[in-house]
């Protein structure tokens, strides 16, 4: 610790937006602490009482030991919490799934099946399995509110290079995928893969998720070039001109996720197809969009989980 640190120790403290591997086992040290969460979210906030259908009144329900449901004390109609979820019908020990949404939610770069795998004790079926129910069904952007304010928009390319070819935008039979981001300034991201960087491609994508009225930065490419028809207001910065910020106009907050989004799939998964793409942009976007959400990302995770 530094002497900063010991004659203050309230400095560099965890926020309320960390939540630590302790606090984890402390709040779900087992199945049961884990399926009592999702009851309350789901049914009953005060942990007993919640409405009945077959007695059509509030009434107060009790676990059942021998399965995951709660049964209600005065006609024993049971409630299945587990229902609807990705955790119904799955042999996985529920603890295990949290324990997974806890890894993928809380790393900063995410990680991958195999070490899920070992974390977990599974077969590696199993923990691809649950990554991807995870990135693709409890972290989908599509429930997210619209951008506004400022919001930097731009365009990249994920996937190898092949031999011989030079670096920059690939050509239309290129194997790379094209991906296309908007991020408020200080707020929330949207990324998505998209067939190309045309115009008529990427500007539904804007008009769906910035609403009107919005000042958005971009580079030069003439596929924004329409914005201020579409009412929007429009700045942006000529990189083929080495011209990377004008003022207030510049794109470096996407160009940033871009980047520590293409070090994490390189760092931590090596290569990611065009099939699974979107879901490894959902895992990235969901850290990001809730990274200063209380509990973190995880307790976020969780409420989608349960809900």
């Amino acid at each position: 610790m530094s002497m900063v640190d010991r004659n203050n120790p309230q400095r560099g403290s965890a926020s309320e937006s960390t939540y630590s591997l302790m606090e984890f086992m402390r709040e779900f040290p087992d199945d049961v602490a884990c399926l009592d969460f999702i009851w309350r979210t789901r049914h009953a906030p005060d942990g007993h009482l919640t409405y009945c259908p077959k007695c059509e009144r509030e009434r107060r329900f009790h676990r059942v030991k021998a399965r995951p449901s709660y049964d209600c004390d005065s006609c024993g109609y049971h409630l299945h919490p587990l229902k609807g979820t990705i955790f119904e019908k799955s042999a996985t020990s529920l603890h295990l799934w949290f324990y997974a949404m806890y890894l993928m939610s809380q790393t900063r770069c995410g990680v991958s099946a195999k070490h899920l795998e070992r974390e977990l004790g599974v077969t590696y079926k199993t923990a691809w399995r649950m990554a991807n129910l995870i990135r693709n069904q409890l972290m989908d952007q599509a429930d997210e509110p619209p951008l506004s304010g400022k919001v930097e928009a731009d365009e990249t390319y994920i996937g190898g290079r092949r031999r011989g070819t030079k670096r920059g935008r690939p050509s239309a039979d290129s194997h790379k995928t094209p991906v296309f981001g908007m991020v408020e300034r200080k707020g929330r991201i949207v990324v998505l893969t998209v067939p190309n960087a045309q115009a008529k491609t990427l500007m539904p994508h804007v008009e769906e998720h910035v609403i009107p009225g919005s000042m958005l930065y971009t580079d030069e490419l003439a596929s924004y070039h329409s914005l201020p028809k579409r009412g929007y207001g429009h700045g942006s910065v000529t990189h083929s001109e080495k011209v990377y910020v004008s003022g207030d106009v510049h794109t470096n907050t996407i160009e940033g996720f871009f980047g520590n989004l293409k070090r994490g799939i390189a760092g931590n998964y090596h290569a990611v197809s065009r099939k699974w793409l979107q879901g490894y942009l959902n895992e990235y976007a969901f850290r990001y969009n809730h990274r200063a959400s209380a509990g973190g990302p995880f307790k976020r995770l969780l409420v989608r989980a349960a809900t």
